[in-house]
């Protein structure tokens, strides 16, 4: 009986499973009975407390998610190593940064995109710490847990088609989603699984993330569909959706995918040069 139930235990899908329930769980309770009844007793401007909720939150649901696989798979949690963090932060950040702005550029000097003013009055630090816990729930359970167990079991082709589904259906449901969203998340899943998958820690997919989750408001473009996440760049956008990326915003545009499908493509190739491309133990006799 005890090795059916460690076999049902260490079974992916329930790894998975308890990845998953077990950290959000914890960071729920804490967050919802913990942080913001002591936070918004001392802190009566919720748009003060708030970004310092999010940020102790942030660090909750990464210690929750190190202790339990310390506990459930006893190894080193390599996926959370900081040995490269510096290189990994701020190149991640920049190049997620980047990519939107070359496509801007473009589009600037196409006569497509149109700034009219700079203010900060538009954007505060709450945006930015809902972008950052947004993207590292993302990052944390779909590419250092989702992927991680994936790859071990099936190998990394099979796991690159899961995490592109699996990126799918949890974009499927944003505003303004048209057929041409469903397929630049598709490549967002490959792109940012490859970023797992050279790396083996999910810090480069969460600070491209980061990058390329602020820079889009930044230049004032909708969000993933979203218009309320506030600006710094106050803009219009003036020309074929297809370039533009619609009312999605300018990640939806064919510029930007471009941009998104060549890092994958990049990545995949370094990859397999260097021996990271696993094969599926299923098929090993």
């Amino acid at each position: 009986m005890n090795v059916l139930i460690k076999r049902v235990l260490h079974f992916p899908i329930t790894k998975i499973i308890i990845g998953i329930v077990v950290p959000f769980s914890l960071f729920v309770v804490i967050q919802n009975f913990v942080l913001k009844p002591i936070f918004y007793s001392i802190i009566q401007n919720k748009s003060i407390a708030n970004p310092i909720i999010h940020f102790i939150s942030f660090l909750v649901l990464l210690a929750a998610y190190y202790f339990l696989f310390r506990f459930y798979d006893k190894r080193k949690i390599t996926e959370l190593s900081i040995k490269y963090l510096p290189k990994e932060m701020f190149g991640g950040f920049f190049f997620g940064f980047f990519t939107i702005s070359l496509s801007i550029f473009i589009l600037y000097l196409l006569g497509y995109y149109q700034a009219i003013s700079i203010s900060t009055a538009h954007y505060s630090i709450k945006f930015f710490t809902v972008l950052m816990f947004a993207a590292l729930v993302e990052d944390l359970f779909h590419r250092g847990l989702i992927v991680r167990v994936c790859e071990n079991w099936l190998g990394t082709n099979l796991t690159l088609v899961i995490a592109m589904l699996v990126e799918m259906q949890l974009h499927i449901y944003n505003p303004n989603t048209n057929l041409f969203s469903h397929f630049v998340s598709l490549i967002w899943g490959f792109t940012m699984g490859m970023m797992f998958i050279y790396t083996k820690r999910i810090w480069l997919p969460f600070f491209f993330h980061l990058g390329w989750n602020f820079s889009q408001p930044f230049y004032g473009s909708n969000l993933t569909g979203l218009n309320d996440m506030g600006s710094i760049i106050q803009s219009k956008f003036n020309g074929p959706e297809l370039l533009t990326g619609g009312a999605v915003g300018i990640e939806d545009s064919i510029i930007t995918l471009s941009f998104l499908l060549f890092i994958g493509i990049a990545l995949y190739y370094l990859a397999k040069k260097e021996g990271k491309i696993i094969k599926s133990k299923l098929f090993k006799r």
